[in-house]
């Protein structure tokens, strides 16, 4: 049988209230014990919290019969004032009443192995817990209201769709079937391989707006790449000085451009230097610049073009900046880049800079034909699949006993996604991530 847990829901520390959540088949027991008169399902009552003689609070307490709960077993809530000695105090009565403290995500397991949701869904609660803009928001709730499960279980269902095709043909080979019956899987397979190939074609879109899109400032020393940092921030994050290599390692900051998360680096300027200590920094500076999804190219007048114009990539960005020094200086960039002037000590140009950024990355991180994905354990398996059904697309010809095979690998492959079977291996990848209390 499993056995009872609790956590506390709210943050840890002094507040108003504090919320200890409770699920398993004991809860109607342990609430007894605590002096309850249970209460009927669903419906807030105020009761006194005793244990072993003492009082411990007057509490809301609420009742949820299995399976309308949300882990789709018995379940209840205690709402207590938030005082620390209170939550304790009602924390170490339900540890002696045999009640078991909760490890992260166990109430959200507990929801997905009683079928309340599948494995995207559980994922989508946790990144909705930690969304911080309203996109990271936004793509959370579509996940969590079966966004990405439909879209995996209608490339299953074509899936299943072509295969019991193949498995015709090969169980019943001497009944009245239509010759080459396999071949009618073609087109079914065919346009499946385009689906999964357009779904995976999203340049990880999904991945960038739950982890943030990623901003590298790059160009040579002193060229106000650590200015403009500053001004973008609204802080004075990074040390700026008119001595040249003043940033020696890669700083990064969150901010929010346009309603998407985005991590703003800046970094070292690029020279070479006998330093030690620079030259570890110039190289931390290319490395975080060839992952990075955009590069501001920083160019100050006198400036060449430098190591940093071997870094850019068509769809970068240059910003020319101390626009208050002679202009007539700056170096002639590339045409695939877009150019803009901003002088940030100067206030000209940010606004401009601003705007530009935020349309890219609405660009970059909005539309798309199929719900993006948001982790690489989704990638991993549609590549899994795209690749068993290329392979029984090759077979269908030739032998359907193969075709057959892969296409059983493929409709595995997607229903590991959601979680149908083969789930024990990624259950504490997908969980260990959560916060106690969920």
């Amino acid at each position: 049988m499993t056995d009872t847990l609790f956590a506390l829901a709210t943050p840890p520390g002094r507040g108003a209230v504090a919320v200890i959540r409770l699920s398993g088949p004991d809860c109607d027991r342990v609430l007894a014990a605590l002096g309850v008169s249970l209460p009927a399902p669903r419906m807030a009552v105020v009761r006194t919290l005793c244990h072993r003689g003492e009082t411990l609070d007057q509490a809301l307490v609420l009742r949820f019969k299995a399976p309308a709960s949300y882990t789709g077993e018995d379940a209840a809530e205690l709402h207590l004032h938030g005082g620390r000695a209170v939550v304790e105090a009602v924390s170490q009565a339900l540890i002696d009443l045999g009640v078991r403290p909760a490890e992260p995500g166990a109430f959200t397991r507990r929801a997905f192995e009683n079928g309340k949701l599948d494995l995207t869904q559980a994922e989508a609660i946790a990144d909705l817990i930690d969304a911080e803009t309203a996109e990271q928001s936004a793509q959370a709730l579509g996940q969590l209201g079966g966004a990405l499960a439909e879209t995996y279980a209608g490339f299953r269902r074509d899936l299943l769709t072509a295969l019991s095709l193949v498995e015709a043909e090969i169980d019943f080979p001497d009944e009245d079937i239509p010759d080459a019956l396999a071949s009618r899987a073609g087109p079914v397979l065919d346009q499946l391989i385009t689906d999964l190939e357009r779904a995976l074609a999203d340049g990880r879109r999904g991945e960038r707006i739950r982890d943030g899109y990623r901003i590298v400032l790059i160009g040579e020393t002193n060229a106000g790449k650590s200015s403009l940092f500053n001004a973008l921030v609204e802080r004075e994050a990074a040390i700026v000085t008119p001595i040249a290599g003043t940033t020696r390692d890669v700083l990064d900051a969150a901010l929010v451009i346009g309603g998407y998360a985005v991590t703003l680096s800046d970094t070292a300027g690029l020279r070479d230097s006998q330093d030690p200590v620079e030259a570890e920094g110039v190289r931390r500076a290319r490395a975080r610049a060839e992952a990075a999804d955009l590069r501001l190219w920083v160019v100050a007048p006198g400036d060449p073009v430098g190591p940093a114009g071997a870094l850019v990539r068509s769809g970068d960005l240059c910003i020319r900046t101390k626009a208050d020094l002679n202009r007539a200086d700056w170096p002639d960039m590339p045409e695939r880049l877009a150019t803009l002037t901003a002088s940030p000590t100067e206030g000209e140009g940010l606004e401009a800079l601003t705007d530009w950024l935020s349309n890219r990355l609405a660009a970059d991180l909005s539309g798309g034909d199929f719900p993006a994905l948001t982790r690489e354990r989704h990638r991993l398996r549609l590549e899994e699949a795209l690749a068993s059904v290329q392979a029984g697309r090759q077979a269908l010809s030739v032998a359907p006993e193969m075709a057959g095979e892969d296409l059983r690998r493929a409709a595995a492959s997607l229903a590991r996604i959601t979680g149908e079977i083969g789930v024990e291996d990624v259950l504490g990848e997908v969980f260990a991530s959560f916060c106690i209390g969920k």
